[in-house]
């Protein structure tokens, strides 16, 4: 009797042991269980640790809380201005109710990818080639408008969406290219006028006041002298201006005291020539 109460008791343990290996289940720390009995939703989420089901009833399904970064593929489309892109983007997203991601939509990850790619192609519509290549932000935050409405129905929130990359042809980036080009030569030559235009009006400053003193011209033609005469040259030519003779000429004048007889062979000055007498009116006899 005590053998088979023995036997008995093994059995039962060996039964309860095998039951719990079977209803025994694990959720991690970034997961949350969604315990289905008989296909029905069973309760509420289950949170992470240690739980128990239904063996042969309940079926566990985890959900992964963790925030879900998928590419999106590259999408040819034809822009507001008739260009062709090919642009790609990335997506991040995260599930916030796990029982809408199971029992709302049959595969949440396919579906959010399908929506990214459609809304996509629809922003590579409504754009302009500048906006995709200078305005990505404002792009960014319609991409995530778009599919962050219908994904709230499945229990997923879109944290962000970026554009990656557009791809251009290559005739456009030639264009582009010499677009680029004409503009920055246009900038070039619009400095190179307004230098012009100052450096006229400095030099016309400059010759005010070389006219006004005439040795300034001459320091001036010094200073020139100097910057040739240091660079080695063997021949120098210096230009001898009018202006200067004339200022070599009024200096002499003024050095010149005035009754000092004149240097050696200086020609003497030519008498005045006198002046013809007025003719005497014959006399005239009365």
């Amino acid at each position: 009797m005590l053998q088979e109460l023995l036997i008995a008791g093994v059995a039962v343990g060996s039964a309860g042991l095998v039951y719990a290996g079977m209803a025994a289940r694990v959720v991690k720390q970034y997961e949350r269980g969604v315990v289905l009995r008989l296909g029905r939703l069973r309760g509420e989420v289950r949170s992470p640790g240690f739980t128990m089901v239904v063996p042969g009833m309940d079926k566990l399904r985890k959900v992964n809380m963790q925030i879900v970064t998928m590419p999106v593929p590259a999408q040819d489309g034809i822009t507001r201005d008739n260009v062709t892109v090919r642009v790609d983007a990335v997506i991040y997203f995260k599930v916030i109710d796990a029982a809408d991601a199971v029992i709302q939509v049959e595969d949440y990850r396919f579906a959010v990818s399908q929506m990214a790619q459609t809304s996509l192609r629809s922003i590579i519509g409504k754009s302009d080639l500048d906006d995709l290549l200078s305005n990505r932000e404002k792009l960014n935050q319609g991409l995530e408008l778009m599919i962050d409405s219908p994904a709230m129905g499945w229990g997923v929130q879109i944290d962000r969406v970026e554009i990656k990359d557009v791809s251009l042809p290559e005739t456009m980036k030639r264009s582009m290219a010499r677009q680029a080009e004409a503009d920055r030569e246009r900038r070039a030559r619009i400095i190179n006028a307004d230098a012009e235009l100052q450096a006229s009006k400095k030099l016309a400053e400059a010759a005010g006041v070389m006219s006004e003193q005439p040795a300034a011209l001459q320091l001036r033609l010094l200073q020139t002298v100097v910057a040739v005469a240091a660079e080695k040259n063997s021949t120098l030519v210096l230009p001898f201006p009018v202006e200067l003779l004339r200022f070599l000429e009024r200096a002499q004048i003024q050095q010149v005291p005035q009754g000092q007889p004149e240097a050696a062979g200086s020609a003497p000055p030519l008498p005045d020539k006198p002046k013809p007498e007025p003719d005497a009116e014959p006399d005239t006899d009365e």
